[in-house]
């Protein structure tokens, strides 16, 4: 399900790569911000021995923020944990009806998961909730992380499943 080595992962299309292009920009923004953020806690800390008070519940946003938007994208990369040993055992048509019934599997999962996290975001935000740091960060702005993040790894299922049908067709 992959092209040449030097083209990167397979695509189904040029609104996949698009979307692609913008959570790996969004991802490396976040990386950036990270790096620097603890770098300059560490030197503030260990130099000046002050504290920004912030660093941690930023990072911990940021962090969740990574896990999802860096999960969709090695999805998309194939980077991801795969069974080979058991799916290499199987004939290329069965391996491909299983790798789409695992895909659509993930992505019901994804769906309801994006749906749940999306009433509870908006729960937060209609009841005005902030979170007990430094920041009062109103908790809706690192909930809505999730639904973004399972509807994103939804995307790039979707992809996956369009790229098994576009496979058998080729061969």
């Amino acid at each position: 399900m992959q092209t040449g080595s030097k083209q990167g992962p397979a695509s189904a299309g040029p609104i996949f790569d698009v979307a692609a292009w913008i959570t790996g920009a969004a991802t490396g923004l976040v990386l950036v911000a990270l790096v620097s953020l603890v770098c300059l806690e560490a030197l503030l800390r260990g130099g000046f021995n002050y504290s920004l008070g912030f660093a941690e519940e930023l990072t911990g946003y940021g962090v969740v923020f990574m896990t999802f938007f860096g999960a969709a994208l090695a999805l998309r990369g194939h980077a991801m944990f795969q069974v080979h040993f058991l799916l290499d055992t199987w004939p290329e048509g069965t391996r491909r009806w299983l790798i789409r019934a695992f895909v659509l599997i993930a992505l019901v999962i994804c769906v309801i998961l994006a749906w749940k996290t999306k009433d509870l975001t908006l729960s937060s935000f209609s009841r005005g909730k902030f979170a007990p740091t430094v920041l009062r960060t109103p908790l809706w702005i690192p909930q809505i992380i999730l639904p973004a993040g399972f509807s994103v790894l939804a995307f790039f299922l979707v992809e996956q499943l369009l790229l098994t049908f576009r496979k058998s067709e080729e061969t």
